[in-house]
């Protein structure tokens, strides 16, 4: 989330950003790209640089800001930037029906749509605009569609392309295509580390250099374009990681990646003093049995599994409707489905691991298994674990995504009302 700079001086790469569009060095681009680390402050000086640039060459010209999705375009870049510009003297008109913003200062008054680029159907969301130049936050999350149409939507005379993005794969399109042929885009490239950003403290650097590892700390502290590879959770530590807990649980859920001929994997959670351990698991192969067990012998499964326990929620993979039904038709639990965006869920587990939020009980050997054997896919040309041993990692990823960030938000909310 890019924050508003007033107090705090910009540094040289920032007053770049800026300025580049007047600087008689960078004038030439019709591009600039900006990425690395995270919170090394690129968003806030791309953010401010472009509207000072649309505000000073333009009049009565529409334009887009573009990311993911329009929540997190809003949350991390839109609300921020218009308190920031209202506060140095422009006009602010939204018009939150239309889907668009008026920007003016002095003389010129011009209009901001904004736009998520979520999936590959939101390039219709944008084709048939004439733009005066657009901004990409995030940009290597959105499908190439959509980056493509928004980009051949610039069309008026001098308009020119904004971008940011944290790293990805280096087999990513935007990558390949556009920062290593900036030269040929006629793009301005400009690489941030959180040294950049004068708003950090030598003690926030340190901070979020302690909460990453393996891939993530490449790409979102080192700020580099790297392949996932190797095992997906290389901070897991038996030493550290298996534990049982030292006194009664106070509460219980139960994790459920379902299989038929592929495996189901349930895990009994119990949490103890602030970390949640997985107390016991049922691991069903019906490859290695020969006989798929039905979602009834399922259900007996999990029921033997939970015992008398009082369980709050059984967590299961979405995808599993026939399983979700049958829990709710014995209406003895509470089940909801999981949420299962791979790549982020992985994340959080491995903060979890890295964190203390979760343990690992010795006598859950499929699970310590699986954490030994479950790598990235090195050949998929993009970020995935091999679809094999990911059983129980997916019913832990689902645990961690659903159960400990829900817990997470409920005691931000608690504070937030507590606050006001």
């Amino acid at each position: 989330m890019m924050q508003p700079m007033l107090n705090v001086p910009f540094s040289p790469k920032q007053l770049r950003v800026l300025r580049w569009w007047q600087d008689s060095r960078d004038r030439k681009y019709d591009a600039v790209i900006c990425d690395g680390a995270v919170r090394s402050g690129k968003t806030t000086a791309l953010a401010l640089g472009f509207f000072l640039w649309a505000s000073a060459c333009f009049h009565h010209a529409d334009f887009a800001l573009c990311g993911k999705t329009k929540t997190s375009l809003r949350r991390n870049l839109l609300d921020p930037m218009l308190i920031l510009l209202r506060e140095v003297g422009f006009s602010v008109t939204e018009k939150r029906a239309g889907g668009y913003v008026e920007i003016g200062f002095g003389r010129h008054i011009n209009r901001f749509y904004y736009f998520g680029g979520r999936d590959e159907s939101a390039a219709a969301l944008i084709q048939g605009m004439t733009l005066a130049g657009v901004l990409l936050d995030e940009t290597a999350l959105m499908p190439r569609s959509f980056v493509e149409q928004a980009i051949a939507r610039c069309s008026v005379p001098h308009s020119r392309l904004w971008f940011s993005c944290n790293p990805d794969q280096p087999a990513h399109w935007f990558y390949r295509e556009w920062i290593c042929c900036a030269k040929e885009k006629n793009a301005l490239y400009l690489h941030f580390t959180m040294r950049d950003n004068p708003a950090l403290t030598p003690a926030i650097r340190q901070r979020y250099e302690r909460l990453y590892s393996g891939t993530f700390y490449d790409r979102y502290v080192r700020g580099i374009w790297t392949a996932a590879q190797g095992l997906v959770y290389p901070m897991f530590q038996p030493k550290l990681h298996i534990a049982a807990p030292d006194s009664q649980p106070e509460r219980y859920a139960i994790s459920c990646d379902y299989g038929t001929m592929n495996p189901a994997s349930f895990g009994l959670w119990g949490l103890c003093r602030g970390c949640w351990f997985r107390i016991a698991e049922s691991y069903y192969d019906a490859r290695k049995t020969g006989l798929p067990r039905t979602d009834e012998e399922h259900y007996a499964a999990l029921r033997q599994l939970a015992g008398d326990l009082p369980i709050e929620q059984i967590v299961v993979d979405p995808s599993a409707a026939s399983f979700i039904a049958c829990i709710r038709k014995h209406g003895e639990y509470r089940v909801v489905p999981a949420k299962n965006d791979v790549l982020s869920g992985i994340r959080r587990t491995a903060d979890a691991l890295r964190n203390g939020e979760i343990k690992i009980g010795a006598g859950c050997t499929d699970t310590l298994r699986e954490f030994s054997l479950y790598i990235w896919d090195d050949k998929a040309g993009r970020d995935i674990p091999k679809k094999e041993n990911d059983h129980a990692m997916d019913d832990i990823r689902y645990f961690v995504a659903t159960v400990i960030d829900r817990q997470r938000e409920d005691a931000f909310y608690v504070a937030s009302l507590r606050r006001e």
